[in-house]
């Protein structure tokens, strides 16, 4: 049994002022298996994002069904998936220690000696040993991403859903991240599901890097990635990732092209 298992799912939004609905995925299949890492990717506005809020239980499916382990996702916080956002979200009021701790509280786990273990342990595993006592407003937008994941995996999730998670980082920054994201995950071998706009990122972390269709968003095209790991970052510049890179740059251009077509716009797939 796949740890994830999504078959025919579509997702509608209603729009009030136009009393219209736009429909953002349609018949999405797809199977994710345990300790897996898979990107996806896809032209803007194509639902990669509403895809994983449909994982994680926080959007309705109009049809379809999404599984964890077999069972149905009916809502958020009952599957045991935890989400890591584009923007840290970090408590203000709360030092790195307590926003680690936050989501133990929230399960009522926070005071036995394994979950205070366990705080330090991923404070220490994401790099942040000696600012655990810091405020958010104390660290760099690098640092607070890290707290973010260490946050998201105290709870020690089932799936770990990253949505665009370095999008506001400066590029230099972005990369040392994807190097730290993946040494934790190869640690947790947690199953992950990455939401990007930035190609090299999605082959250098993934297993398999799925392609979205342009809206309504399907499963275009699910391309394995056979690069040993680990991984250094100058791995993004052999032939075997570049041949990756221009295979999956060609399919986001061709359905860019679709998008576009079909919406009457004449610049940029964004």
């Amino acid at each position: 049994m796949a740890k994830l298992e999504v078959r025919n799912v579509e997702v509608e939004f209603h729009l009030p002022r136009s009393r219209s609905r736009l429909t953002a995925l349609q018949a999405v299949d797809l199977d994710v298996e345990a300790g897996e890492f898979v990107s996806i990717v896809g032209p803007s506005g194509c639902g990669k994002s509403t895809f994983l809020n449909a994982i994680d239980g926080l959007l309705p499916i109009r049809r379809g069904r999404i599984r964890v382990d077999g069972n149905e996702v009916r809502g958020p916080g009952k599957h045991g998936a935890a989400m890591v956002f584009q923007a840290p979200s970090l408590l203000p009021w709360r030092t790195v220690e307590g926003n680690v701790r936050y989501g133990l509280e929230l399960q009522r786990r926070e005071a036995s000696p394994e979950a205070r273990e366990r705080v330090a342990g991923l404070i220490d595993l994401v790099g942040l040993r000696g600012f655990e006592h810091s405020f958010p407003s104390e660290l760099s937008g690098g640092m607070q991403q890290r707290v973010n994941l260490a946050r998201a995996l105290a709870v020690d999730p089932e799936l770990l859903l990253l949505d665009e998670p370095f999008a506001a980082l400066d590029a230099q920054t972005r990369e040392a991240m994807q190097f730290e994201l993946l040494r934790v995950w190869q640690s947790t071998r947690k199953t992950a599901i990455f939401i990007t706009h930035q190609i090299d990122e999605a082959i250098y972390l993934a297993d398999r890097v799925v392609v979205f269709s342009a809206r309504p968003g399907t499963v275009r095209e699910s391309i394995p990635v056979p690069l040993p790991r680990p991984r250094e970052l100058s791995i993004k510049r052999t032939p075997a990732f570049m041949e990756l890179f221009d295979r999956i740059s060609g399919l986001i251009d061709e359905e860019g092209r679709k998008q576009r077509a079909a919406t009457g716009h004449t610049v940029g797939a964004g």
